[in-house]
């Protein structure tokens, strides 16, 4: 399935501002109880600016200066997974520090009322500096130059995390985080993920939070680094003799996931499209992931929809922007099925959404939104 022949020649006008607030769609709706926690997911991380440049021909050269055709600014760090999350219609609750400057208010405006997270756990830091990063795509890839000190510890420190269905936390190597532990105590599902080991150990036992988490969700060189093994696949069945559920993403080539409760094991390709900017395309990842699972669907359709939601956030340039919501998931479904010689099979994989998505969105995909930018003044 090649939804990228329907945006073939865009460029980053496509960018978007905020998610479809007027759709209905709520994933969780034939699970949720009156008795349910008022959250659906908890997050808490670093908050940064992003600064997005787009539509290089090549990395930047020394002693050059480099022209982007497009550029955006938007939050980022953990402000991507929350994001994407919130799109995706879940109640998203995130503890962040903010700086009390232009950036850090201009990030919180574009959470808490641009995307309807819920910033209750978070707070505001007098006189410290949000951290910023400037992203620059080109070639399917990124290069990130990133600035910041870290937040002054919160006096005094929180005690333990709202209720939540779900939380997503990001294991560090020889780090424990208490909230973790006390999530999970409560019931809280964790899903974690990590980033490169920057210690050269690779070693499962010092990812010491894992033992809390439901599910595990790395990427394939992180996944055989950490297992000793040659094959994502066989990293896989190796990481379950450590969580309940490995999900490791492969890239070009889709995602495998093998559950060891249930003995089930999944495998979805890639969706082929063409990459503005892979910025965050993780982030989405596991949250399409997290809300298939809290919804009860089946492995490999929670594959197919995790993969089909970093497929279209890749398209579009830029982190917690990026995120599709159900409005272009909707519209991109009515769009592949109109496309002539789409293969039988790749249409039924992703036959599933006819019975997720509430109505078909009578617009076309791809979607267009504003370029998004700090400093305009709002339209009265």
């Amino acid at each position: 399935m090649t939804p990228s022949d329907a945006s073939a020649g865009e460029t980053v006008s496509r960018s978007r501002i905020r998610p479809d607030r007027q759709c209905p769609m709520d994933p969780l709706a034939a699970v949720r109880r009156p008795d349910d926690p008022a959250c659906d997911v908890y997050l808490t991380g670093t908050v940064f600016l992003d600064i997005i440049f787009t539509g290089l021909d090549s990395a930047p050269v020394r002693g050059t200066e480099s022209w982007a055709r497009g550029m955006g600014s938007s939050p980022g760090g953990v402000a991507n997974m929350a994001t994407a999350l919130a799109r995706l219609n879940l109640r998203t609750s995130l503890a962040a520090a903010f700086g009390d400057d232009h950036y850090g208010e201009y990030c919180w405006d574009a959470l808490e009322q641009g995307e309807g997270i819920d910033l209750t756990p978070s707070r505001t830091v007098p006189g410290w500096h949000s951290p910023v990063t400037v992203s620059m795509a080109y070639e399917g890839e990124r290069t990130m130059v990133s600035h910041g000190h870290e937040a002054p510890p919160e006096k005094p420190a929180p005690t333990c995390p709202p209720p939540a269905r779900a939380a997503v936390a990001s294991l560090t190597p020889g780090r424990r985080e208490p909230w973790i532990a006390q999530a999970a105590s409560k019931g809280t599902r964790i899903f974690g993920d990590v980033g490169w080991d920057d210690t050269g150990a690779w070693d499962l036992a010092g990812l010491a939070d894992l033992e809390h988490c439901e599910a595990f969700l790395p990427n394939a060189e992180e996944a055989m680094r950490y297992t000793r093994t040659d094959c994502p696949r066989k990293a896989a069945h190796a990481l379950t003799e450590h969580v309940p559920l490995a999900v490791v993403t492969l890239g070009a080539q889709g995602a495998y996931a093998v559950d060891r409760r249930t003995g089930e094991t999944a495998e979805v390709p890639a969706i082929a499209v063409e990459a503005l900017d892979p910025t965050g395309a993780g982030d989405v990842f596991v949250a399409g992931f997290v809300t298939g699972t809290l919804a009860g669907w089946p492995l490999a359709d929670r594959l197919a929809f995790a993969g089909l939601t970093a497929a279209l956030s890749v398209q579009e340039f830029g982190g917690s922007l990026s995120a599709p919501g159900w409005s272009e998931i909707a519209a991109w479904w009515r769009k592949v099925r109109s496309l002539p010689d789409q293969d039988p099979e790749a249409l039924r994989r992703y036959a599933f959404l006819g019975t997720v998505l509430s109505a078909d969105d009578a617009r076309p995909w791809p979607l267009r939104r504003a370029v998004p930018t700090i400093g305009f003044r709002r339209s009265a």
